[in-house]
Parts: structure tokens; C-alpha cells; sequence
């Protein structure tokens, strides 16, 4: 009987699963779940998942399934049922979904080898020299790589080469399916023979090497170090007994040590002091004994606990609960680079059992805690990335932070939110879902006055410390009573000076790096901007040219206008290195450092910018959003905002929520510790409402206005939203796909639509973009029945001719 299997490719492709036949070799090694390797098109080979086996066989010719790539299901039913979801509600095809979820050393990359042509007999004297050198290569390997003939030939491009040798019949090109992740071995030392059996045989030993102080003092360092651990491994030995590579290989030489070849973990392992947690509050207590009540009732629970309440040691016990058990728990962070502190916390309560999965760890290490997800390691610490993580018996999700915009995916798809996945995942588990925040997103609080979530307020500061004071700087006043200093009014100034003389540590919150956002001619008017994006270039002092904070383009600063000729060009706005040299001006004794992502590009340099913070070498911290997330500071007293104005005002239905967020949430980082602290939040317009509500610390008043607005306007949570976005390079063309779609989805009358309109940025990357928005009702059928619809919309859109440069993206509840 025929046998066939759909299999996800990880490809955006227009179908979601693609028919192979399955040959009867591999009949019981193909299961649902496991990885396989395919042909697609002339020449090119794919590894995808099987997703489902059948006996139906298609209406065309079917190729075979090649070969069974692992022992076992890679993607567990569960996993591929979320895949499923995913796909469903955010519009794209499993294939996307797929290569989001696996780590890249999981995925199998196709890679061109060269191989000698079977009719080559070896002749080089037709060869040149570049020819020859490849030749020679190709007998002697037998296969060579692309990547590898380049380097042989010491060339960027050895295309030209390969082309020649292929025209004269030298060598042959195959695809072959390479897997990337290869564990990392390492080696320990043990005993030989028969040292190993005879221990005795050891003092005549520690005798016959007294000439020779090194190897003595190696084989002693070892004994020692064997009573302390299970296997002692070369790095270590090496390490501690402080000899070379050179004096242990004489060592296993003289077969006093045997190397015993072992597979290592890529994780670094915590090698600190494991202790309790200090014990709960009676506010802690409390909100705990709630949240277990509507875990009770299946509910999802938002923990709306003001900053430095104690919501941490509130996860920490719910985690002992889940561990006790034998479960999992996934502990999600919005940025996890940014919270060492946090690790650093748990890590101290739960040692070895805590995982950190996220972006700046390294590939390999990723393939390991993928891996370690599957055997039941019991705590998982995440960026968004970690829902796709294979767990095996999950009963608890935390989301910290849940308001944050970066759990949201911009590009590529799937576009998916990691809050809301995130419940939807854990509604699969049957796990409970615990969101907390001080500045709850406008969704997750009306869920929560609606019934739909449980609600937990904490609102009081751990150890009765009062909430910092907000002070509102009116700039249109300090400026017409001469009272600026730069960028800073005299009252932010006054308490920066205060707090240096106490010894004490401020931020300055500027929410843009660079130097100046704007170089303009004041003769003329001319802008500087990106010759591929509209919008205005940021210079940069630190390397002195312009640059473009959506593709990337750098340019050099002209000296002259290039319209009017004129050397009058002004740098005007302030970024975070114009606050730095500004307040090194002012206040020539502080230590000054800034925190954006020019200064933070890495993992290592993001460390210590906090390190010396956190040990007091550093007074001022200047910085962009990266010092409102996750940082805990006792020594904090003054935060200053320079612009609120700009958050505030930012076109986006969201920018009243998102204002309240950051200057709350940067306002929460004064007095955390013993003392509270003051908080200084300069305006050009200080009585617009939402700086009087951080002011007075009123969420309910500030979520009240929003939703009353959101409810009159029809916005989120009161109806759902998709952006239709068109991106083409030709700005007619993409004028007129959006208008063509606009009016199809008008006479269907499934949504009320907006616009179409050009995006806030109308060109980025050389690409113009229009924008559609959808307002669906709040109905599982009408959502459904409106991304069917698009779907099929799209699709002929994008095969109309003249509209395949194009491209249309769905992103369902844009953030």
C-alpha cells in the first residue's frame, strides 16, 4: 500500500506541508515528529518535520523522502499543535513558524560541495594556476566546500575558478544536507594502569618524579582535586596545578594519566553558594495565598505589584512549589540581557536548575538547553524565543514584565505576541499563567476587571519604603527664567549635585542614542537624511559620521550644505552622547557613563557598564530605555527625564500607555533599597494628563481615560487589529497594490478598514510602505473568517504581474 507524509519545509512557502512518499526502508523510522531530508525543485535539498502519515495519495507525481535524519521525534505533538495555532492566528505558513522555533544548529543546511568529476583522469597541463591549486585539492580531500575552495585559493569569490574547472570537466557540484550542531567533547584525566587498581604503587611514583617539580606537582594537585570531584578534567587540571599542555602530555607519555574523551556541556554551570530565600512579607504572603486561589480556578493571574514590591520572591516560591512536584516552569523576560540581576537571583535560590535561553548566548548553547528542555530541566529563564522550547511536563509560565513591547515580533514572521502565545501554550499543559508588572498593559487589565484573569495587587514597597517623589519641570518656564543649564533645569541640576555630595547614583533617562537626531542647514533648511529611508540621519560623535538607525547607512558629515552651498549646518536635538558630554560639562567631578545600544553592543560590554554601576563606579548613568528594564540599584536617589514630550506625543494609539510605562517604570529605579528617592520628569507640556498621572502614581485613573478613549475610538482591547503592510521598491506600485487591496476588502465588508495610507516611515531599505488596518470585532468566527480572506487576497495580489517585487505581510495585533 502507498505511503506518504507531509512534511514542513522551513521555508515561507505558499503551502503549509508539502506530499513525499515515504520508501518502505524507511517506513519505521519515519514518524511524526522526526526530521527528514527531502528534494525540492531541480537540485536542492531540505531538512523538514514529518507532520502527519497517510495513504492518500496526490494528484501528482510524488519524490521520495531520502533519509531519516533523527532517531525519534525532534518536535514533540504538543509542540506541532502550537505550531498549528501559531500559524492559524498570526498569518503565516508553518514553515515560517518552524524556523523561528528551531535552534540554527538544529536546522540542516543545504551547502554546495565539489567533488571530482568521475571522468577526470588527473591531466593538469590544460590547468592555470588557480585551476591547479583546486584540482590538487579536490584529489586530495576527495570534497571540497565552497567556503573551503575559497580559502584554498585565498580569494572572497572562487566562483570564477569553479566555473572554469566545471566547463572543463574537473570537478562536479552536489548539494548535500549538512548538520551543523556537533556536541563538544572535552577530555578528563584519570589514573593509569596500575596506579588506577594499586594506589599504593603511588608513593614510589611521587618518588621517581621528585626531579622533575612540575610533573610532581601535577600528580599531587590531581589526588587532591579527585577526593572534591566525580572526573577531573584536563582544563581544570591544567588550570589549578598550573603546568602546560607540554608537562601533562609527558605525563600521559610515561602512562601516569590516561585522557578519557568526554562529552561537555557548552551551559556554563553555576558554581556559587545555594541558599534559601529571605523570608515573605505579610504583603507577599497575602498576594500568594490569592494567586494560588485563582490558580485553583484555572485562571490566568495578573500581579499588578508597584516597583520594588517584591514581585520576584513572589515567583520564587510559586517556582519551589512547581520544582516539588517534579515540573517545569518557563520564566519569561522581555530583554534577558538586562537582567543579570535577576539570574543572578535565582540562580542563588535554585543553583544548576536554572537555564538561561536567549539571544546573546551562542548557538551550540542554545542546541544544549533545546535539549535540556526535553529531559525535564526544571526552570527555564527566556527571552520571547523560549515558548518554543520542547517541554516535557510544564505547569508553571511566568511573565515578568508583561507590558513590555519587545515580547512582540516585528519581522521576520511568525509575527507572533509571546505574552498571549504564551497562555495559549500553557493552556495546552494545563500550566498556570502568572503576568506581572507595575505598569499592566491596557489588555491584561481589562481582562482582569472583566473576570476573564484573576487580579493581585501588591502596592506597597518591600520594607514600607514610600515611592519616589515625581517632580514635573515645566521647560517653557525654566527657559523664560533663564534657568537651563543646557539640557538640564535648574531643579534636575540642584538634586544631581545634592545626591554626588551624598554619595549617592543617578540616571538620566534620553530616550535616543546618538549625538543630535537632526543636521539642518539654517540657511536654506536642508535635512540630513538616509539616501534609502525617509528619514533624518543621527550624527555620532563617537565615529563622527551620520547615521541611519533603520538600515544601517553610514555617510560622512559634509562640511558644506549640499543644496545652498553654505557652511551654516547645525546639529539640533539631543541623544544620549549629548547628554553625556553635557553633564560631564555641568558636573565636571561625577563619573559619567552611558548605556544605549552603541555603548552595549555585546553581551560582555553590557556587563560591565552594569558591574560598575552596581559597585558604585559610576555616579550618572545616562541611557535609553535600557535603564527602565529589570535594573535594581540601592544606591539610586535621582532619576531625571530630559524629554517625556517625545514619548508622549509619538503618533501610535499606544503612546499615552507606553508614556505612563517608562516614566513609571523609570521612576521606580529611584529608592528601591532604604529610602525613597526623587524623580524629575521635564516638560514642554506638564499638564498634558499623562504626566499628571505619573505624577500623582495613578494607574486606575490613567487606565480609566485610555479605555474610555480606546472603547469611543474602537482600539484594542475592544476590538482586534491587523496591519496589512505592502513593501515594494517602486513607490507607484505600492501605492497602488495598497489601494487595490483597501477597496477588495471594503466590498467584503468583514472589517472596518482604515486607510490605505503611507507608513509613519513611508521608505526604509530603499522599499516603500503603505499601510492597511483592519478593526475586527471581538469574535473568534469574524478574526477567522478575515485572515482566511486575506490570505486568499494576498496571494492573488502578489501573483498579478508587475506586483512580484512586492511583498504583503499580515501582522495580527500589532504592537
Amino acid at each position: 500500500m502507498p505511503d506518504f507524509a507531509e512534511i514542513i519545509l522551513p521555508l515561507a512557502l505558499p503551502k503549509p506541508t508539502y506530499t513525499y512518499m515515504v520508501p518502505e526502508p524507511l517506513r519505521s523510522a519515519v514518524q511524526v515528529g522526526c526530521m527528514v531530508v527531502v528534494p525540492l525543485g531541480a537540485r536542492k535539498h531540505y531538512a523538514g518535520i514529518v507532520y502527519r502519515r497517510h495513504d492518500e495519495a496526490p494528484s501528482y507525481p510524488t519524490k521520495p523522502i531520502l533519509e531519516v535524519l533523527s532517531e525519534g521525534p525532534v518536535v514533540g505533538l504538543q509542540q506541532l499543535s502550537f505550531w498549528e495555532w501559531l500559524s492559524a492566528y498570526y498569518g503565516c505558513s508553518l514553515g515560517e513558524v518552524m524556523a523561528a522555533a528551531l535552534p540554527a544548529q538544529m536546522k540542516l543546511s543545504s551547502e554546495t560541495e565539489l567533488v571530482r568529476h568521475p571522468a577526470y583522469e588527473g591531466d593538469f597541463s590544460a590547468l592555470d594556476a588557480d585551476e591547479y591549486l583546486l584540482a590538487k585539492a579536490l584529489i586530495s580531500r576527495g570534497v571540497v566546500s565552497l567556503a573551503e575552495a575559497q580559502q584554498t585559493l585565498g580569494k572572497k569569490n572562487a566562483v570564477s575558478v569553479v566555473r572554469r574547472l566545471l566547463t572543463k570537466g574537473v570537478l562536479a557540484v552536489r548539494e548535500s544536507l549538512r548538520e551543523q550542531y556537533r556536541p563538544h567533547k572535552g577530555y578528563d584525566i584519570r589514573l593509569a594502569e596500575p596506579y588506577q587498581s594499586q594506589p599504593e604503587q603511588l608513593d614510589v611514583l611521587a618518588k621517581d618524579l621528585s626531579r622533575y617539580p612540575r610533573q610532581q606537582g601535577a600528580l599531587s594537585t590531581y589526588l587532591s582535586l579527585s577526593k572534591s570531584h566525580s572526573y577531573v578534567s584536563k582544563d581544570l587540571l591544567l588550570r589549578e596545578a598550573n603546568i602546560s599542555p607540554a608537562t601533562l602530555k609527558v605525563l600521559v607519555a610515561k602512562k601516569v594519566f590516561e585522557l578519557v574523551e568526554r562529552r561537555q556541556s557548552r551551559v556554563p554551570i553555576y558554581e556559587g553558594e545555594v541558599a534559601p530565600p529571605d523570608a515573605l512579607s505579610a504583603e507577599q504572603q497575602r498576594a500568594l495565598g490569592e494567586i494560588r486561589g485563582f490558580f485553583k480556578q484555572r485562571k490566568p493571574v495578573l500581579l499588578y505589584g508597584v516597583t520594588g514590591s517584591g514581585k520576584t520572591r513572589v515567583y520564587i516560591e510559586l517556582i519551589q512549589q512547581v520544582i516539588r512536584s517534579g515540573g517545569q516552569v518557563l520564566y519569561l523576560l522581555p530583554e534577558i540581557a538586562l537582567t543579570a540581576q535577576i539570574i543572578r537571583r535565582l540562580q542563588r535560590v535554585f543553583g544548576q536548575d536554572v537555564a538561561v535561553y536567549h539571544s546573546k548566548i551562542s548557538d551550540s548553547q542554545r542546541t544544549e538547553i533545546w535539549h535540556m528542555a526535553a529531559a525535564g530541566c526544571p526552570i527555564f529563564l527566556t527571552a520571547r524565543s523560549g515558548i518554543f522550547l520542547p517541554f516535557q511536563n510544564l505547569q508553571l509560565v511566568i511573565v515578568d514584565e508583561e507590558h513590555d513591547p519587545s515580547y512582540k515580533q516585528q519581522d521576520p514572521a511568525p509575527r507572533y505576541h509571546a505574552r498571549d502565545s504564551a497562555i495559549y501554550l500553557a493552556g495546552q499543559y494545563r500550566a498556570n499563567v502568572l503576568l506581572g508588572t507595575a505598569t499592566p498593559s491596557l489588555e491584561s487589565w481589562y481582562n482582569a476587571q472583566s473576570g476573564k484573569y484573576g487580579l493581585v495587587p501588591m502596592r506597597e514597597r518591600f520594607g514600607k519604603i514610600p515611592m519616589p517623589d515625581v517632580h514635573l519641570v515645566d521647560l517653557r518656564r525654566q527657559h523664560q527664567q533663564r534657568q537651563m543649564y543646557g539640557l538640564f533645569s535648574a531643579p534636575l541640576l540642584e538634586a544631581l549635585q545634592q545626591a554626588l555630595k551624598r554619595g549617592e547614583q543617578a540616571l538620566l533617562f534620553q530616550n535616543r542614542r546618538g549625538y543630535s537626531p537632526i543636521l539642518q542647514c539654517r540657511s536654506c533648511g536642508w535635512t540630513a537624511e538616509c539616501r534609502h529611508c525617509d528619514v533624518s540621519s543621527t550624527y555620532h560623535k563617537h565615529s563622527d559620521l551620520l547615521h541611519c538607525h533603520y538600515c544601517g547607512y553610514t555617510e560622512k558629515v559634509p562640511s558644506l550644505c549640499p543644496v545652498c552651498r553654505q557652511a551654516n549646518l547645525a546639529l539640533l536635538g539631543a541623544g544620549t552622547e549629548k547628554v553625556e558630554d553635557e553633564i560631564k560639562i555641568y558636573l565636571p567631578q561625577a563619573r559619567v557613563a552611558r548605556l544605549d545600544l552603541d555603548t552595549a553592543g555585546s553581551k560582555q560590554r553590557l556587563n560591565d557598564i552594569l558591574c560598575a554601576f552596581e559597585e558604585r563606579r559610576i555616579d550618572i548613568l545616562v541611557g535609553t530605555q535600557m535603564i527602565t528594564k529589570g535594573l535594581d540599584f540601592d544606591n539610586v536617589s535621582v532619576v531625571g527625564v530630559l524629554n517625556a514630550d517625545a514619548i508622549a506625543h509619538f503618533p501610535d494609539f499606544r503612546a499615552s500607555e507606553r508614556t505612563f510605562q517608562l516614566l513609571t517604570q523609570v521612576a521606580g529605579r529611584a529608592g528601591r533599597k532604604h529610602k525613597s528617592g526623587t524623580v524629575f520628569v521635564q516638560a514642554w507640556n506638564p499638564t498634558h494628563p499623562v504626566f499628571q498621572e505619573v505624577a500623582r502614581g495613578n494607574f486606575e485613573t490613567h487606565a480609566q481615560r485610555e479605555l474610555l478613549e480606546r472603547r469611543q475610538f474602537r482600539y484594542p482591547p475592544f476590538v482586534r487589529l491587523i496591519r496589512i503592510r505592502v513593501r515594494h521598491p517602486e513607490e507607484n506600485s505600492a501605492r497602488l497594490v495598497a489601494h487595490t487591496a483597501a477597496e477588495h476588502l471594503r466590498q467584503h465588508a468583514l472589517a472596518q478598514v482604515v486607510g490605505p495610507a503611507p507608513a509613519l516611515i513611508s521608505r526604509i531599505g530603499g522599499y516603500f510602505l503603505w499601510e492597511i488596518l483592519l478593526k475586527v470585532e471581538k469574535s473568534a468566527t469574524a478574526l477567522h473568517a478575515t485572515k482566511e480572506h486575506l490570505r486568499r487576497l494576498l496571494a492573488q495580489l502578489v501573483n498579478e504581474p508587475g506586483k512580484n517585487k512586492g511583498r504583503l505581510a499580515i501582522d495580527v495585533d500589532p504592537y
